[in-house]
């Protein structure tokens, strides 16, 4: 039987008459049918959200807190069901979602929920005007949280965990296409008692549910992640409103290889970096440069490792890779690789028959994809691809590499790899992106700042700068 899902409005369970339909990427057959909101509910919602924000704001920190904790416990005791229904909406394999997703989306929740306790707010005194200065921070309203489709549960509780801590009320809009998860949340803060109206969950497309969210006259604070296409939409029509933006969007991060690196412990850590969850991760890294001089032997073993890559159904824990999200994206990922191919790269792995049980005949599976011998404007190595294909090509010198890895409108995050401590401080601070890491992948710090440069978005995620997108900050000055 198939589930169908509820909008979560105003601390209830609502039904809505309009349905989507939501594949199970591993089986390619509907397994829940998904509201297709509009205007009206997200009207209720925000409603709702507005009347909770009087009582929630007044709420002190450390109570706040307490419901943060209470919602992260009761993931962990339903963890294996959340791992689940996270495979079973974005077709990553189960133990991923066991091992990752799920305990990143907990420690979300614990982490604002410390943090909370500790904002200080600053002081100053200006004796020769016998005047005191101070800082007051104060939450803002309703927060609209638009989350993707490729880390449903991750993501999204990392809007709502500081949004929440800070003393906003939310209303939600998950992917139409990963919404079980989401569900099972509103479930989660159903259970813990948070106060109704705090935390809606309205589910649709974004034409609909995701264009009257971000349209709204009462949602002063908009929160994306997903393409960049969108995100410029949102941010055109977020104008007229002078609402706070944060654009979390596309990536086509860089890869780069010098001569003194010790292969075996950078090969595993670019596989992952550049096939975890199928490829379909913002932060993967899609285009690979590698010095010349160790260009050879960087491709033969980083595609053997690829080809050892088992790739199938997401609950057999021993395949390292589950399906692509849908049938449309599967075709949009297979046809970059053919478009590559016709223009005369070489596809040195990918193209292999895949062997699945009968169950998963249908789903949108592919294997990690290799391209070598392709040029710099191949669209391949320019646009976005979100799957489990990478580009490898040689380079002769530091300025070089640094010119053709910033020469895209992306700059969202990139690797490094050297042994030199110069190198790494000369390649890292010369890069367009956000994020560097150098010898290793998605060490992740909630401390500091993430966000991307140039078309990879606008503003920042981490402590500060979560609590401050959350908060108002006014200056208030006291004469004596």
């Amino acid at each position: 039987m198939i589930e169908v899902l509820q909008n979560y409005i105003d601390g209830q369970f609502v039904s809505c008459s309009n349905h989507i339909d939501s594949y199970n990427p591993a089986t390619g057959e509907v397994h829940v049918k998904v509201p297709d909101s509009g205007q009206d509910e997200v009207d209720k919602a925000v409603k709702s959200a507005k009347e909770a924000f009087v009582k929630w704001s007044r709420t002190p920190a450390k109570e706040r807190a307490k419901y943060l904790h209470k919602i992260a416990d009761a993931i962990e005791t339903r963890l294996e069901e959340f791992a689940v229904a996270e495979s079973r909406d974005q077709g990553k394999p189960v133990w991923l979602a066991r091992s990752v997703d799920i305990p990143r989306a907990c420690l979300n929740f614990r982490f604002f929920a410390t943090a909370i306790l500790h904002q200080i707010n600053m002081s100053t005194v200006l004796e020769e005007a016998a005047a005191t200065n101070y800082t007051h921070q104060a939450p803002i309203g309703v927060a609209g949280l638009i989350s993707p489709w490729n880390l449903p549960l991750y993501l999204l509780t990392f809007k709502i965990a500081p949004a929440l801590a800070a003393g906003d009320t939310v209303v939600c809009k998950p992917s139409e296409m990963t919404s079980l998860t989401a569900h099972l949340l509103a479930g989660v803060m159903n259970d813990v008692g948070l106060p109704k109206g705090v935390c809606n969950m309205v589910y649709g497309v974004g034409p609909h549910a995701g264009e009257a969210l971000v349209t709204h006259p009462d949602v002063p604070l908009i929160s994306f992640t997903g393409g960049t296409v969108t995100g410029a939409h949102i941010s055109a029509k977020a104008a007229p409103f002078c609402k706070r933006l944060s654009l979390e969007l596309g990536g086509k991060n860089a890869g780069i290889v010098f001569e003194d690196v010790d292969l075996d412990k950078c090969i595993p850590t670019m596989i992952r970096s550049s096939f975890a969850n199928q490829g379909e991760i913002c932060l993967t890294t899609s285009r690979i440069y590698v010095h010349r001089s160790i260009y050879d032997d960087y491709v033969k073993r980083f595609v053997e490792a690829a080809k050892n890559l088992t790739v199938g159904d997401p609950s057999d824990s021993n395949n390292k890779m589950g399906a692509l999200v849908s049938k449309e994206h599967l075709a949009k990922v297979t046809g970059y690789v053919e478009k590559a191919e016709k223009e005369g790269a070489t596809i040195c792995c990918g193209k292999e028959p895949l062997s699945l049980p009968d169950r998963n005949k249908n789903g949108y599976f592919m294997r990690p994809t290799v391209i070598t011998n392709i040029k710099d404007d191949s669209p391949a190595m320019t646009e976005e691809i979100f799957g489990p294909v990478v580009c490898i090509t040689p380079f002769d010198s530091e300025d070089e590499v640094i010119c053709r890895a910033n020469s895209l409108p992306y700059g969202l995050a990139a690797c490094v790899w050297t042994e030199s401590s110069g190198r790494t401080h000369r390649v890292s601070q010369q890069l367009d992106v956000g994020t560097v890491w150098v010898n290793c992948w998605m060490v992740r710090d909630l401390n500091v700042p993430f966000g991307g440069a140039k078309k990879s978005g606008i503003g920042r995620e981490g402590l500060h700068d979560s609590l401050n997108f959350y908060t108002e900050v006014k200056t208030i000055c006291i004469k004596h």
